[in-house]
């Protein structure tokens, strides 16, 4: 072999090892970012089941961070929540003390939320400088960035529909906010995925990586419902499994005109198709497993279906337990914390079906 050879296969090497570490190190930040997207949901979620998202009645992004430090300063923000509906007609009895109780959920929420903004905007334009953010990863990463800060808009569309007329928060406005927490989570799920080792083995049936994208999908769809079961209060109501109100199909489910408007304002039919849909993404997972096992049973493909589908029964478990125990708040925050992991699992499996991002053309080239 001459030296100029042995030179390039050096430099090609010593490429290989670069880009690998510069993978790795993406993958630890972007592994950061979805643990505290994850702690911002479930935080989020002990905000609703406290009642707490109102307590703070004004956006102040900069400012905000700084909460009450003095008696006088609690007592300024406590009669901000005074003049809002839902002090008026709910907790007009409330105390200082009281208020610092459900306070202190949204403030935590929204400082976090501030805090994931740093966490991904700093090493992210680091990153870029350094160069260790791939070219084509970078206006998707630049994209996810966007999305946090609608996000921040969004969350504050939500709150100020509960400042004026409503005691709470509009559920179409909460389900917005929550399935765009999950979308965020997805897309650093997506990528942090891509950038991972896969494996080589073949999917199991040529609809594998269609199934794969639709049990993801549908998974987004019944955290959606459940945004709405929890914007309605649905889950403290109807609080028997397998029947509900005494039937398999409860009637009244169509009762308010026109039709349509009981799947997002009626609490009984809200509740009840929030079943159906768990009742689905059971059997779309026990399908799919199903299948992987049978076509390619010793494959990283149908292992993860197996896995898939074991969490969905642990999810479902947990929202049953959760709906008997009418909605206690830790139940309720592990049945919060349980529907995104299923939902980011389903994500990194249909990921994984696409294999991992190629690497530099000289270096493909080469091979």
């Amino acid at each position: 072999m001459s030296i100029a050879n042995t030179t390039i296969e050096k430099h090609l090497l010593q490429e290989v090892r670069t880009q690998d570490s510069n993978r790795r190190v993406v993958r630890i930040w972007l592994g950061f970012v979805l643990l505290a997207l994850f702690c911002l949901v479930i935080v989020g979620g002990a905000t609703r089941l406290t009642n707490a998202g109102l307590s703070i009645t004004e956006w102040k992004p900069i400012h905000g961070v700084i909460p009450p430090l003095n008696a006088a300063e609690w007592e300024e923000e406590f009669k901000l929540y005074q003049r809002i509906p839902e002090y008026q007609v709910l907790n007009s009895d409330m105390t200082v003390e009281q208020f610092k109780g459900i306070f202190w959920w949204e403030w935590a929420h929204r400082l976090i939320a501030r805090g994931i903004g740093v966490i991904f905007a700093l090493p992210l334009f680091y990153f870029w400088a350094t160069g260790r953010i791939e070219k084509r990863l970078r206006w998707p990463l630049v994209g996810i960035l966007a999305l946090g800060g609608l996000q921040g808009a969004i969350g504050w569309w939500m709150v100020s529909s509960g400042l004026s007329v409503r005691t709470d928060v509009s559920q179409y406005r909460l389900a917005t906010h929550l399935v765009m927490a999950c979308l965020i989570f997805a897309s650093c799920m997506w990528i942090m995925r891509g950038l991972s080792p896969h494996s080589d083995d073949a999917p199991p049936t040529s609809s594998s990586r269609a199934w794969a994208g639709a049990i993801a999908i549908f998974a987004l769809f019944q955290i959606y419902l459940g945004a709405l079961v929890a914007g309605l209060d649905a889950g403290f109501t109807y609080n028997t499994w397998p029947l509900m109100d005494g039937a398999v199909v409860p009637s009244d489910l169509l009762i308010q005109q026109p039709a349509w408007i009981n799947f997002f304002e009626n609490p009984k039919t809200v509740q009840f198709i929030h079943r159906v849909g768990a009742y689905t993404l059971f059997a779309l997972t026990l399908v799919n497993m199903i299948i992987a096992l049978s076509a390619a049973p010793s494959t990283t493909h149908a292992r993860r279906a197996v896995v898939l589908f074991a969490l969905v029964v642990i999810q479902a478990s947990i929202g049953i337990a959760t709906l008997l125990l009418h909605v206690p708040l830790h139940w309720g925050l592990l049945h919060q914390a349980g529907a995104l992991v299923v939902f980011g699992f389903a994500v990194a499996n249909w990921r994984g079906f696409y294999g991992e991002y190629p690497r530099k053309t000289v270096i493909a080239e080469r091979d």
